[in-house]
């Protein structure tokens, strides 16, 4: 797994970061490539694109964060995921410890549970979408691995 510092900024947030786990999930056969979904306005950086996931909640394993989170987001159930790369940001008022995860293996048919829009791209697609910047990293990995 991959650990990406963050970067000087002169406006840094003074809060713990917030640890938030996301999964980077993979298609099969029928439905190649990976799933993003928009997150909704009315939250910190809504309207851009995001890999699903959610804030790690106390006592949980990332594994068990990332679970929960993707059952209660799209109805899946993951059955096959490992570490990926983890990455801070601050945004100046927010400071985020992403850790992303590979999904390569789930069970149910991913939609979106709370209304959002979810849509599966090709890795190489992903710059058409706005995400917000800390998923910068993990964009550029995805695109450089395939």
């Amino acid at each position: 797994m991959l650990n990406i510092e963050p970067k000087s900024s002169s406006e840094k947030s003074t809060a713990e970061p917030i640890q938030v786990v996301a999964g980077v999930i993979y298609g099969g056969y029928e439905t190649p490539g990976i799933l993003i979904s928009r997150r909704p306005a009315h939250l910190h950086q809504g309207g851009l694109w995001e890999f699903p996931g959610g804030k790690i909640e106390t006592g949980e394993t990332q594994l068990q964060s990332l679970s929960r989170e993707l059952a209660e987001e799209l109805d899946i159930k993951v059955t096959r995921a490992s570490p990926l790369i983890t990455v801070q940001h601050d945004y100046g008022d927010k400071s985020v410890q992403l850790y992303f995860w590979s999904v390569t293996g789930f069970t149910g048919e991913p939609y979106g549970v709370e209304g959002q829009t979810i849509q599966w791209v090709s890795p190489q697609e992903l710059h058409n979408y706005d995400f917000p910047v800390a998923n910068r990293r993990v964009i550029e990995l995805l695109q450089n691995s395939n």
